[in-house]
């Protein structure tokens, strides 16, 4: 059985469609990895764990780095949390501490 990716909301999406559109495309190809072959067969240099069930996705292109924050669900579901293009070295805690209030929604 296949993995499905989804957004948590309309607000995730527009989050993505603000991204450059080579980050877009290579979204696109990293969650097809992970559709196909599972989180659990997807490492580095596409995916990193954030530590407290948040992996993030890691874009790259001409125009910067981006990241797309996830969790996985049972049923074999990832669903995104946020999506931001990166200005710093390191993960905004910011994004992080979004991506945990955003989680909270689905698991209440």
């Amino acid at each position: 059985m296949t993995w499905t990716v989804e957004y948590l909301n309309s607000n995730v999406e527009r989050e993505l469609l603000t991204l450059p559109r080579d980050m877009q495309a290579r979204f696109l190809h990293i969650t097809g990895l992970l559709e196909e072959f599972g989180p659990q067969h997807v490492g580095m240099p596409h995916v990193r764990s954030l530590g407290r069930k948040l992996w993030e996705i890691r874009m790259s292109g001409q125009s910067g780095t981006g990241r797309a924050i996830y969790m996985t669900l049972h049923g074999q579901r990832i669903v995104i949390l946020n999506a931001f293009v990166k200005k710093t070295q390191k993960t905004p805690q910011r994004a992080i501490e979004l991506a945990l209030q955003r989680m909270k929604e689905i698991e209440s």
